[in-house]
Parts: structure tokens; C-alpha cells; sequence
């Protein structure tokens, strides 16, 4: 009986109606995404989203940039760490070997040449004023200097800012204006160092890991092509090592030839400004003329009219055909590329105009035109 009344306990349990789910009210209708509303909202949350982003972007601009800068030294010194892996070095021996040079290089420019530099500048600023009296020694420019007094009005001028050694410290904004360029300039340098030798270090693994991302079956094509775009970088940075070894061995005949002090020093001078695309050769010609005016105004000018006569034909006979034969990079395209990108991004556009020029041409070469061809 008892086991009876269990089951009858049990039936009348599941026999019970399970309750009724809560009443939330009837689902509306879903919100018409063609509404101006929908729209307007989406629109400007997408705006606003951008101009977050945009925003955040700027104020890492200069870390970028120096990214950028470091990946392309990475990849212009890769060339020379490639060969040295070919006479079976490690890697890391090869990298060691690479920025121990450029390391080296680095010191010797700053024990040699500084020093130089900076008694040559000193001693131009200390001569300025007399330099500009015997410009008076020329009949047309002192009968100018008579009726407008430019020649007195800049003599002055020089006179009372050199004659207590405020030249160089009112021109970066007084002491502290110089103690932060100085500070500023080191990190920044020390910055593209590190980065540099941690991106030659880890290229071939940073390649390996883009390529993952491809699909299998175009995987060895675009790894090619990749390696070949590395290869045209390495190749630019090759050329313009050269063209600037060019004009230091022609600015070092030169200086031999007007007789201007240390023309080592001014010949390496001439060769790490020649590596700044674009205001390199501005800057060079400047230092140049400087030392040359401590000599003379005549040998001054001289010095100016021949560098500017060699950038010239550097620029438009010289860099032309180096490019062309080293990136198969036509004159015009370099010119242009060189143009456009400082335009674009200043300094760092001009550094990367050239080898993006020729990384645009060889993906035409081989990717669009023959696609083109075999439509």
C-alpha cells in the first residue's frame, strides 16, 4: 500500500501544469536601419570614432616616424648583414659585426669631424663682421651701404650679439633651449639605434610572420616578391652611399684645391649630409661656404657656385642613372617619387619616396600588367 500511494504522489506531480513563463509584453518592431535617425546617429558616431582615432594617431606621430626610420635602416643595412651570412656567419655575428662598424663610424665622425666643425664656426662668427667690411672694398655695394646702410646695420648687429658669445645660445632659445635640443637629439638617435638593431635582428621571423597571414597557396610568390622589395630597399641605400661618397671625395678635392682647412673633416662632413635626402646637399653647401668664407669672401663664393654646380649634375645626371640601373627606377619616376613624398611627409617622404617608387613598379611588373595581359 505504501509503494501504491508513492506512485499516486508521483502521477499527481507530473500531472500538475508547469506555470506560465512571466508576461513580458509583445516584441516591437525592429528599428528601420533606413530612418534618417538610424542613420544620422551611425554617422556621427562613425565620425566621432574617427576623429578619436585621428587624434590618437597625431600624438604618436613621432613614434611612428622614427619606426619608420628604423625599419627602412633595418632594411637598407640587411644587404650587407646578408652577405656576411653568406660566408657562414650567424645572424647575430653578422648583425654584431654590421652596427660595431656603424658604431665605429658614429665615434670617429664625432671625434674628427666635430671638432673641426666647431672651431671653423667659431671662428667665422668672431671674423663675420670684418667679412662684411670688406665687402665695402666693392664700389657698388658701398655706395649701396651709403644709402641704405645694410652693411653697418648688419656689422652692428653681429658685433653686439658675438661680442659676449650669445650667438649660439639665443639661436636655440637660451640655455635651456639648448639643453633640451641636445637631450632631444641624443634620445631621438639612441631610440633609432635600439630599433634598428631589434628590427635587422628579428627581420626574417617578421617576414616569416606576414606571410603566415597568406593564404598556402600564394604564400611562395608573395614571399618573393616581399624579399625582392627588401632587396630595392637595400639597393637605395647602397646608391645613396655612394652618390654621397661621390660628392665627399668631390667636395674634399675642393677643398684641397681653395686651400681651406681639414679637408677630411669636411670631406666626411659632405658624406653623412649627402645620406639626408632632400636637404642634405642644402646643408652641406652651407657648412662648406662657412668654412670657406673664414678664408675669404672671394673663395667663399667660389665654393658655393662649384658645390651648387655639382648637386646639379648629380641630381639630374648622376642619382638618375645610379637609380636606374641599381632599382630600374626611370630618372623622371625618381625626381617625382622624391617631389610627392617630401610633400607628403617632410623629410621622411623623401627618404622613402624612391625604394616605394620601385616596390610600386616591380608589383606592376609582376603582378598587374601580365594579370592585365591574360584577361
Amino acid at each position: 500500500m505504501a509503494i501504491k500511494e508513492r506512485i499516486k504522489k508521483v502521477t499527481k506531480r507530473a500531472a500538475k501544469p508547469a506555470q506560465s513563463p512571466a508576461d513580458y509584453g509583445v516584441a516591437g518592431v525592429p528599428i528601420n536601419r533606413s530612418h534618417p535617425y538610424y542613420f544620422g546617429f551611425v554617422a556621427t558616431l562613425g565620425a566621432l570614432t574617427a576623429i578619436v582615432l585621428m587624434r590618437a594617431l597625431a600624438s604618436v606621430s613621432q613614434i611612428f616616424i622614427l619606426i619608420l626610420i628604423a625599419l627602412f635602416l633595418a632594411m637598407g643595412l640587411n644587404p650587407a648583414v646578408e652577405a656576411l651570412r653568406r660566408r657562414k656567419m650567424s645572424r647575430v655575428t653578422a648583425v654584431t659585426i654590421i652596427f660595431t662598424s656603424v658604431i665605429a663610424f658614429v665615434v670617429f665622425f664625432a671625434l674628427v669631424v666635430a671638432p673641426p666643425v666647431i672651431s671653423q664656426g667659431t671662428q667665422l662668427i668672431n671674423k663675420a663682421p670684418t667679412l662684411l667690411g670688406d665687402l665695402t672694398n666693392n664700389a657698388t655695394i658701398n655706395k649701396l651701404n651709403d644709402q641704405y646702410g645694410i652693411i653697418d646695420t648688419l656689422q652692428s648687429k653681429l658685433t653686439s650679439v658675438t661680442s659676449d658669445g650669445t650667438l649660439l645660445i639665443s639661436a636655440f632659445g637660451g640655455v635651456i633651449g639648448v639643453g633640451k635640443s641636445v637631450l632631444s637629439g641624443f634620445f631621438t638617435f639612441l631610440t633609432i639605434l635600439v630599433l634598428t638593431l631589434y628590427f635587422i635582428t628579428s627581420l626574417p621571423q617578421a617576414v616569416n610572420l606576414g606571410l603566415s597571414l597568406v593564404p598556402a597557396s600564394r604564400r611562395e610568390r608573395v614571399g618573393h616578391l616581399t624579399n625582392a622589395i627588401i632587396a630595392r630597399v637595400g639597393s637605395f641605400v647602397g646608391s645613396q652611399i655612394v652618390i654621397a661618397a661621390m660628392a665627399s671625395v668631390f667636395v674634399f678635392v675642393l677643398s684641397l684645391v681653395l686651400g681651406l682647412p681639414s679637408p677630411i673633416a669636411i670631406g666626411m662632413i659632405v658624406f653623412v649630409c649627402g645620406l639626408i635626402p632632400l636637404v642634405g646637399h642644402f646643408l652641406g653647401s652651407g657648412i662648406v661656404t662657412i668654412i670657406a668664407l673664414t678664408q675669404s669672401i672671394a673663395i667663399g663664393v667660389i665654393a658655393l657656385v662649384a658645390y651648387v654646380v655639382y648637386v646639379q649634375i648629380e641630381n639630374y645626371v648622376v642619382t638618375p642613372r645610379i637609380m636606374k640601373r641599381t632599382l630600374a627606377v626611370p630618372g623622371a619616376v625618381t625626381i617625382i617619387s622624391a617631389l610627392i613624398g617630401s610633400s607628403l611627409l617632410g623629410l621622411v617622404g623623401g627618404l622613402l619616396a624612391v625604394p616605394v617608387a620601385a616596390s610600386i613598379i616591380l608589383i606592376l611588373d609582376e603582378v598587374v600588367i601580365p594579370r592585365a595581359n591574360n584577361s
